[in-house]
């Protein structure tokens, strides 16, 4: 069943990336969720498209969308959709966005899609089965020294509330790294991960949605994932760090001294 899954994920984000390739560079309605976080019509239509996929193909089980509510079934079987990751790109013509759908069985992700229209580039992957792009395997670089690898990581829509406080971390990363880049998808981000284009990926406050297909794709490529303090990711919403594996420990170990830096600064100011 689960090649049947896979199968309808990529099905979903090749039709969802279809409406973004027709419609890129064009006119279209945009609003705000936030101050600087934005919808179009475009993640709506996407949105209908994976939604009638998964709902022709799988009518019992429960689906968890970024634009909308829906409510659940209480389904073993729950998909999770970005049916367009990197809006602020698209709708300003910045070329780097995607659609992204997975399928989390009694809570682990199973399967899953990410598709950039414009490079045409569909990333899978089945527990077990490993990573693909284009249908050709994926894996993870080589990568031991942070001082000679790339990362790449996004900031929440809340960073302007603590402005320093959101760059500590970056700041710290740009210390120890050869590179860093923010594209702003991290479907894609983490998809590069599994492709060896880049070493290591972290961001804070990520929603499921953003996360639950590329983490697969990671792990399934080779990679290591986990929370910033090293526990398992949940589906819940969390921070995370992603890696070819070498560099887990030596990211974590900056995240660590970034928090530690956080919480001597928390302890100072109260007592002051």
């Amino acid at each position: 069943m689960s090649a049947r899954h896979l199968a309808v994920a990529a099905e979903a984000v090749l039709k969802a990336g279809a409406i973004q390739k027709g419609r890129y560079g064009q006119q279209f309605e945009v609003s705000h969720k936030g101050e600087i976080d934005l919808v179009t019509e475009v993640d709506r239509a996407c949105e209908d498209a994976i939604l009638e996929t998964l709902r022709t193909r799988f009518p019992g089980h429960d689906i968890v969308t970024e634009e909308r509510v829906i409510d659940q079934v209480g389904s073993r079987y729950v998909w999770f959709s970005d049916p367009l990751d990197g809006t602020t790109n698209f709708a300003h013509g910045y070329p780097f966005f995607c659609a992204s759908v997975a399928l989390t069985v009694d809570g682990v992700v199973t399967a899953g899609a990410v598709y950039d229209p414009l490079k045409d580039e569909l990333f899978t992957a089945e527990k077990g089965g490993g990573s693909y792009l284009n249908g050709r395997p994926l894996r993870v670089s080589t990568a031991s020294d942070l001082l000679q690898s790339m990362l790449v990581t996004g900031f929440p829509y809340d960073l302007r509330e603590d402005l320093h406080g959101k760059l500590r971390l970056f700041n710290r990363f740009m210390g120890e790294a050869q590179a860093i880049r923010r594209d702003g998808a991290a479907a894609l981000d983490l998809s590069y991960l599994a492709a060896g284009r880049v070493d290591g990926f972290w961001e804070e406050h990520l929603h499921p949605w953003d996360m639950m297909a590329g983490i697969l794709i990671v792990t399934e490529a080779g990679g290591t994932v986990s929370r910033f303090d090293g526990s398992p990711l949940s589906l819940a919403a969390g921070n995370i760090v992603a890696t070819n594996g070498a560099l887990h420990r030596p990211m974590l170990e900056v995240v660590r001294q970034d928090a530690a830096e956080r919480g001597a600064a928390s302890a100072a100011g109260k007592a002051r």
